[in-house]
């Protein structure tokens, strides 16, 4: 008589092979655990505020409708536009495989805001956005530029936003704005690239309808 595995093994087997499943379309690169730097080494607030204070973005009467109305949108309107975006998403916890407010990773971030803000699609996976656009010296960031990086265990991306600033999805922290001057993204930042080139953004202001 064959003996049947016990009903909590098959459980935990089910489990284990729905995470690597999840682990692998979103941020991570590998199956090893992500090791996170302390949380003082956030910005937990935007460039330039207190600490403990609400963010607040200088008026903008929807600034995508703004940002797409320029044939070459300036890099200030992008950021405010991204900032926007960030008040939307902060504090959104980090879930493998997420791709809502209930839950995101830091692929699914990018692909959201992107489609959002700029109606340009990226691939889901960081393995794949890796490969848009073109790639460019960390001294030529612009806003809207995405970051990469190669921490112990996966690889991470976000969106420069100016200032030594990117938004992306904590796995510590969710959704928030950190410095890429900090020793830990120092250590382990990998490379930037410009998915939004001139005729992108060109394309987006002459075909877009508020």
């Amino acid at each position: 008589m064959v003996a049947l595995p016990h009903p909590a093994v098959t459980a935990v087997r089910v489990v284990s092979v729905c995470v690597v499943v999840a682990f692998l379309s979103g941020c991570a690169g590998s199956s090893r655990q992500s090791i996170e730097p302390p949380e003082d080494y956030f910005a937990m607030t935007l460039p330039g505020m207190t600490k403990g204070s609400t963010p607040q973005m200088s008026p903008i009467n929807n600034s995508v409708a703004q940002l797409r109305s320029f044939q070459t949108p300036p890099p200030t309107l992008i950021r405010q536009a991204l900032m926007e975006q960030h008040q939307r998403w902060a504090g959104t916890p980090y879930r493998i495989g997420g791709t809502s407010a209930g839950g995101i990773d830091c692929s699914a971030l990018v692909r959201n805001v992107f489609r959002d803000t700029f109606d340009l699609e990226l691939p889901r996976s960081t393995y794949d956005q890796v490969h848009e656009g073109r790639s460019i010296d960390r001294q030529e960031l612009q806003a809207g530029d995405l970051v990469f990086f190669r921490p112990p265990g996966n690889n991470h991306v976000g969106i420069y936003v100016g200032d030594g600033y990117f938004l992306h999805a904590s796995t510590s922290q969710g959704v928030i704005i950190s410095s890429l001057n900090n020793s830990y993204w120092q250590r382990y930042y990998w490379q930037s690239r410009r998915a939004l080139e001139p005729t992108n953004l060109a394309y987006l202001g002459s075909n877009f309808t508020p």
